[in-house]
């Protein structure tokens, strides 16, 4: 049954970087929410950017306030799936944070549990409302470009070190690595535009050789031979002179993208969705380059203002959804297909092979 409150209240699990950054100033920032409580077991660190929360140390107090109609898991990947679970079986909707889980099992398993309590499950793939990738998605639909035939897409960082202190870096974690951590992202892009590939071949290495380390790179094809289409997915930690973000191949022409979306590091400044006047909108040095015949005998060479960047979208689908008016967009089966596509691309990697997904 969908809820006819005006205001959702929000529970967050976990007061780490992802809900500080992310989660609770989009939530903060949406007039269809209400941030009520935050899960933090030794501290109360949110008080001190948000007072009006009550701070509660396990998930079983927060899922015992009864008008927290929306539960959001920010807390390492080896909880998610425990955390939603109890969520879903409280009578709560519940967003998780990317990965999703660490088995495509498992993610299903949740999306058969959303059906069945009939609450809403989402994970939060904001990188679908980058501004790029809005911008990307905006010219395959143009048709500019001609019938598309490759996209590359690349979140590279330089980091030759392993982060002290981070799960992430941790060979022994579950879910950890760069594959898990921005693969999520990358090949849940390529899906919302094109669906699921039909063969996946990957190469996941530990470039920097740390002991104990995780993958810190990975090179996946996801490859759509009855569409004559292929998207080559790539990430890494020792890319100083970071190459394009995007590259888009087309039968007309190329769409070239350089610099990573605003959002975050906006989000990380103080930012949010209400400094509507900066917030998302990239710097007119880093807007892609069309390249394109875009009418027979008309060429065209130029820039493309990117879109504006809107992860404010994600939470406002979410609420929609909850409130029975709008069709959920990042929903759990789409999730775990992402899993499986991660999972696919290790088993890939160890034996030298491309797998029908």
């Amino acid at each position: 049954m969908s809820s006819t409150r005006a205001v959702i209240k929000v529970g967050v699990v976990g007061f780490g970087m992802s809900a500080r950054v992310f989660h609770c100033p989009l939530i903060d920032a949406s007039r269809s929410y209400e941030l009520t409580a935050v899960v933090e077991r030794h501290s109360q660190n949110s008080k001190q950017k948000y007072p009006h929360v009550q701070v509660v140390h396990s998930i079983e107090e927060l899922l015992a306030i009864d008008d927290i109609e929306l539960v959001v898991v920010t807390t390492p990947n080896d909880t998610h799936v425990p955390y939603a679970k109890q969520a879903l079986l409280s009578g709560k909707n519940c967003v998780v944070e990317k990965p999703f889980t660490v088995t495509e099992p498992e993610a299903r398993d949740l999306a058969r549990i959303s059906k069945q309590t009939g609450k809403v499950l989402s994970v939060f793939q904001n990188r679908r409302w980058d501004g790029d990738f809005l911008t990307v998605k905006s010219l395959v639909a143009s048709g500019l470009l001609g019938n598309i035939v490759e996209i590359e897409s690349r979140f590279d960082r330089f980091r030759a070190v392993r982060k002290q202190n981070a799960w992430r870096e941790d060979g022994d974690f579950p879910g950890s690595g760069v594959l898990y951590d921005l693969g999520a992202h990358l090949f849940d892009q390529i899906v919302d535009l094109f669906g699921v590939p039909e063969y996946v071949t990957g190469t996941v290495r530990n470039e920097r050789q740390i002991k104990g380390a995780p993958d810190d790179s990975f090179l996946v094809v996801l490859d759509y031979p009855s569409k004559n289409f292929k998207a080559i997915c790539r990430a890494g930690m020792l890319v100083r002179d970071k190459p394009a973000r995007f590259t888009v191949l087309g039968s007309n022409g190329t769409f070239t993208k350089y610099g990573l979306d605003v959002q975050e590091e906006q989000l990380k400044q103080g930012l949010t969705p209400k400094d509507a006047s900066v917030f998302g909108k990239d710097r007119e040095t880093q807007y892609g380059i069309l390249d394109s015949e875009i009418s027979p005998g008309i060429h065209t060479k130029g820039t493309v203002t990117t879109a504006d960047g809107r992860y404010a979208d994600y939470y406002e689908n979410v609420a929609g959804a909850i409130r029975g008016t709008d069709r959920l967009a990042v929903t759990p089966e789409q999730a775990a297909d992402v899993i499986r596509i991660i999972e696919l691309a290790k088993q890939s990697s160890s034996e030298r092979r491309s797998l029908a997904f």
